[in-house]
């Protein structure tokens, strides 16, 4: 499986604080079955001032750790970036990373408040040659009143991926309930840890895969963990790695405690 997006590094963001931690994650990341791993520290202007030269530096220092430890993990470059009205000049210019350098990039919306113009953006990244890969939707607190803009961008050839352990309650009932809706309704490329610590965010993968299985069959769970991600790693077009499953309307998941209280469709 390959992990792509994971705050391991330490001490660049809200991800572990020392390389104690960083390997004690990158052990459980190994064990669970994870063979590469994108460290995608957060970008996001006045709080994280990570740039690619620095995130590169960091990785390389993790990459010798990693070996003198004998933890045979792979590491890519990456980052969580934030909407900012310079993001596809920065991706341009070098100073914001795409997954592994290729035409990927890891999207993070803000958690609180819906965005402007949230569809432009996402439409101005893509005309710029650039995917955007969304992340964690479902745990997004504005996800209620505004489901079908997520839905809306991946018709416009946006990418989505979930948090793992989002399928798995992790994280509450509540991001429960939209994973698998959004896993129900065709509307998820891809799932990745959003690990941040060896306790409270572990890396684990694995369950999720195990879980959407469940829900939409072996081979989509293994696209989901493996063939789009090795795909993105390898800068494949996304037209040439596999499709959305087609779900039909009425396979949509049934209305829930969430879909009751919000009103949503």
């Amino acid at each position: 499986m390959l992990d792509l997006h994971c705050h391991m590094l330490p001490g660049i963001d809200d991800g572990p604080t020392d390389i104690a931690v960083s390997l004690a994650m990158a052990r459980c990341a190994v064990d669970d079955g994870i063979r590469f791993t994108a460290c995608t520290p957060h970008i996001y202007p006045g709080l994280y001032e990570n740039a690619r030269a620095g995130i590169e530096t960091a990785v390389n220092d993790f990459r010798r750790a990693l070996a003198e430890a004998g933890i045979p993990l792979q590491l890519g470059v990456g980052a969580d970036t934030h909407l900012a009205p310079d993001l596809v000049e920065g991706v341009r210019d070098g100073r914001v990373p795409t997954i592994n350098g290729s035409r990927y990039l890891l999207l993070e919306p803000p958690h609180h408040v819906a965005p402007p113009r949230f569809a432009e953006s996402v439409f101005n990244l893509m005309a710029a040659g650039i995917v955007p890969v969304i992340t964690h939707p479902e745990r997004l607190s504005w996800i209620e009143t505004h489901y079908t803009h997520f839905a809306d961008v991946v018709k416009q050839g946006a990418w989505m991926q979930l948090t793992a352990g989002s399928l798995t309650g992790r994280f509450g009932k509540r991001p429960q309930y939209w994973a698998e809706r959004m896993l129900d309704e065709g509307l998820v490329h891809i799932l990745a840890t959003d690990s941040h610590h060896i306790d409270k965010r572990p890396p684990l993968l694995a369950e999720g895969r195990e879980a959407a299985a469940r829900r939409l069959g072996a081979e989509e769970a293994n696209h989901l963990v493996i063939t789009r991600p090795q795909g993105i790693v390898d800068d494949v077009s996304p037209d040439q790695l596999p499709p959305l499953p087609a779900r039909p309307a009425k396979a949509s998941a049934p209305r829930g405690l969430w879909q009751r209280l919000f009103g949503t469709p």
